[in-house]
């Protein structure tokens, strides 16, 4: 199939409609299913309604949608008239929520019931219009004018898209119908979908990765998205796994990383046997390749594309995933970037890597560290970004002098040019003798010990510290079996657990260069607090001078969800 995309959203939706209109374009699990032709019909009905608020070509419209069929329908008529559409993450507060909507001069809402309650009375007073999602209906119409619409250009604003909500200045990333429509022709050259192909949609569409690669990308080939109509818990997601038996999928790593140590790790590390013959590389990989195809029925038996993105994958999760033969595939790139930078197919993996540059995409290394060879990776895109809206200081600044993006990330390139990220420029920790201490990489041992969750490393008066949030289940069955084995008090289990921390400095400093060597171990009980894309966010627990940061107000920086590794 060709990948004849338009240079507009607008060309995009009406060839799609027009071409495949008795086709099914999106489903509710259980719920409604709309064709490509009544996809058209409910997105000009809609145009009416804001016509009839007032709205003109280059209004901004705010979307605050939970997943569902309509939530597309939302998107498409409000850019494919020639307005702005902005949409917003469901996790942002009902403050941060009044501020992103005032911020960005919303003139109308299209709102899910749940989020339309976290609403000010202030905010809604000030709109046009209001119009739930769910069925189209009219909330509340302040504005009775009609207004015009119009065609849009590749150059002209489509979507703004705000990647924090409670800075004085948030930062709203403006992609521009080319930003987006230059996206789609990069996908098919690394993956080519086609009509018949199925997605299962489990990720927030107000986010750029679901959004660009969930849903433009299917629409402009007439392939059909189902949703869920509440959280991918394990309960809810099997069953729909089982009856949606999607092609395509993507997911965030933390939901593949649960499988992963539920239904994997802790079979192979549950007794001494286990972990004595998976240390055994070929029978590891028998395994692997084993517990694979029981995943591969799991999510239907027809999945070709596993996309995981959003945050970094564990090592040991990915070279499960790589050892049997899932067809996953990780890739790299920004809100700012519309996203994707760089991403390879599932037969073209390579552990640890996102892939080569994209087509059509130039990446390079600034600041090389000579030692390493790890630099900033900037890049040259036809999909960056037109800038932060209303915000001149970020946009300069998100740029270098010859005018490539500065993502914020460091990254190396091995000899095939395959792209390897190792952490956050502004996570980078100076050791006491001038050393660049990235503690993702730290973690990333921290986290394939086999009691640990997940872990965040930090300094504390020049000395490095892991803050580690233990895994429950592991820990819960080695009490059980220690209880009936030994008859142990739960006063003896912790102090199990202190020598357990003892432990794990051990085997952390045993495989970690010297100066990133971990002082001590401190136990989290809670999960971290994470971003919408599920990264933790780390500022609440930088330390300072000995005094947890933690519930302290971010910085702008800080508080930001700029750089978002992806899948392709």
């Amino acid at each position: 199939m060709e990948h004849n995309i338009g240079k507009t959203l607008y060309e995009v939706f009406h060839e799609s409609v027009k071409k495949y209109a008795d086709r099914v374009a999106f489903t509710m699990w259980e719920g409604d299913t709309l064709t490509y032709a009544e996809v058209g019909n409910r997105v000009a009905r809609l145009q009416e309604k804001l016509r009839s608020a007032g709205l003109n070509a280059g209004d901004k419209v705010a979307l605050l949608s939970s997943n569902m069929p309509n939530w597309g329908v939302c998107y498409f008529a409000v850019v494919t008239a020639g307005m702005v559409v902005v949409p917003i993450l469901p996790d942002f507060t009902g403050d941060e929520l009044d501020m992103i909507i005032a911020h960005s001069e919303a003139k109308a809402l299209l709102v899910s019931d749940k989020l339309f309650t976290k609403l000010s009375k202030k905010t809604v007073d000030s709109l046009n219009i209001v119009i739930r999602s769910k069925n189209l209906g009219v909330i509340s119409q302040r504005v009775h004018a009609e207004g015009k619409f119009s065609v849009p250009t590749p150059d002209d604003l489509a979507v703004i898209i705000y990647t924090s909500g409670t800075t004085s200045k948030p930062k709203g990333v403006m992609l521009s119908h080319y930003n987006i429509c230059s996206q789609p022709p990069m996908y098919f050259d690394i993956f080519p979908i086609e009509k018949d192909d199925v997605f299962l949609s489990v990720l927030p569409l107000s986010h750029t990765y679901e959004c660009s690669i969930g849903l433009i990308y299917p629409f402009s080939f007439g392939a059909r998205v189902t949703y869920l109509d509440r959280p991918p818990t394990a309960s809810v997601l099997l069953p729909a796994l089982r009856d949606v038996r999607p092609t395509v999928m993507l997911i965030v790593p933390l939901i593949i990383e649960k499988i992963y140590r539920s239904q994997v790790k802790a079979k192979f590390e549950s007794n001494a046997f286990w972990r004595a013959i998976c240390k055994v590389g070929f029978i590891r990989r028998y395994l692997h390749r084993v517990a694979g195809k029981k995943l591969m029925k799991v999510f239907g038996r027809r999945l070709r594309f596993l996309g995981i993105g959003g945050a970094k994958l564990d090592s040991q999760t990915e070279k499960f995933l790589l050892e049997a033969k899932v067809p996953y595939a990780i890739g790299y790139g920004l809100t700012e970037t519309a996203p994707l930078l760089a991403g390879a197919a599932p037969s073209q993996v390579r552990l640890g890597s996102t892939g080569p540059a994209c087509k059509g995409i130039q990446l390079r290394l600034d600041d090389v560290n000579p030692e390493t060879g790890q630099g900033e990776i900037v890049a040259l895109t036809p999909s960056v970004m037109r800038g932060y809206y209303k915000n001149p200081e970020a946009t300069a600044e998100a740029f270098t002098a010859d005018g490539w993006f500065r993502t914020g990330d460091l990254g190396c390139f091995d000899e095939d040019g395959f792209l390897y990220i190792r952490g956050r420029l502004k996570n980078m920790i100076v050791g006491p003798s001038g050393e660049n201490i990235y503690p993702e990489d730290i973690e990333t041992v921290l986290n394939s010990h086999v009691y640990i969750s997940e872990s965040v490393v930090t300094q504390q008066q020049g000395q490095l510290v892991a803050l580690v949030h233990f895994d429950t289940d592991a820990l819960e069955a080695r009490y059980e079996e220690w209880r009936e084995n030994l008859g142990a008090k739960l006063d003896e289990f912790e102090h199990w657990k202190e020598g357990l921390k003892k432990e794990i400095i051990e085997y952390v400093n045993s495989k970690v260069n010297k100066f990133s060597h971990i002082s001590d171990v401190v136990e989290e009980k809670e999960e971290f607090v994470k971003t919408p894309t599920h990264k933790i966010k780390r500022f609440l627990y930088n330390k300072k001078d000995g005094n947890a940061a933690k519930g302290t107000a971010a910085s702008p920086e800080e508080n930001a969800t700029h750089s978002e590794e992806k899948k392709a």
